[in-house]
């Protein structure tokens, strides 16, 4: 780990009158991997719309190599080296394996034999080889969301955004997964991943973020994460927590 490659500034996000994200601020190390966590409707997804410029943030400022990228396309922001995946898969299921990761190596390799050879070489790094041929649509889920990280890896990111990428998954399917990210960190790859499955993210994250209603609320290692009364609180509630610090319960 070396610098700050990717900053977040008080990143504002607002629907009508629902305050999505609120003032959040972190920045990001190069070859780190950080898990960005939170209950249902924290604001994580959104904050990944506003990264990746889905969606442009209605204040603050998100710093990528120094420069200023809030107000991008989408497109940019994936030619400049961020990749992400979505909450919901989103892959071509009537195209082949072969065909979707060729449409992320496209953006680099314009000429169809060399957006093929991309395709072929990400294929063999992330165990498609013998499948290169399948419909997409008849993989396994925990295929499905391989292929779609597989895609954006053909872009050639420096970050990646991996959103609830073990959702769903066997313990089994979560320790593959977890294998993969830890390649892909030695690769060379920054990585934040949204997760609600602990076990997946705590053991290989340098860094957590918690987010509550749209803010921050904790910043920290792993185990200063768990241990924290706040994110106790907005997971399980202050009955749970008032019971784990020994006191009795408030109603409310």
């Amino acid at each position: 780990m070396t610098k700050d490659m990717l900053i977040i500034d008080n990143i504002t996000k607002r629907f009508g009158g629902l305050m999505a994200n609120q003032n959040v601020s972190f920045s990001i190390a190069e070859g780190e991997i950080i898990g960005l966590i939170g209950p249902n409707g924290a604001g994580k997804s959104t904050l990944f719309n506003c990264i990746s410029c889905y969606y442009n943030a209605d204040g603050g400022r998100i710093l990528f190599h120094g420069a200023d990228i809030s107000k991008k396309t989408p497109e940019a922001i994936c030619r400049m080296g961020i990749g992400r995946t979505f909450q919901i898969v989103r892959i071509f299921k009537e195209m082949t394996v072969r065909e979707n990761i060729m449409i992320g190596a496209f953006l680099k390799h314009v000429k169809l034999c060399d957006a093929t050879a991309k395709a072929e070489e990400t294929a063999d790094l992330f165990g498609f080889t013998e499948k290169l041929d399948l419909p997409a649509g008849s993989l396994t889920i925990s295929d499905q969301k391989r292929l779609e990280v597989a895609r954006v890896f053909a872009t050639e990111p420096k970050v990646l955004l991996l959103d609830e990428m073990m959702a769903g998954l066997n313990i089994q399917e979560v320790r593959e997964t977890t294998d993969l990210i830890l390649k892909l960190r030695d690769m060379g790859i920054t990585l934040v991943l949204v997760e609600h499955v602990m076990e997946g993210i705590m053991p290989i994250a340098n860094r957590v973020i918690v987010l509550d209603y749209g803010e921050k609320i904790a910043e920290g290692t792993p185990d200063e994460v768990v241990n924290n009364d706040k994110v106790i609180q907005a997971y399980f509630g202050k009955k749970y927590h008032a019971k784990r610090r020994g006191r009795t319960a408030p109603l409310q």
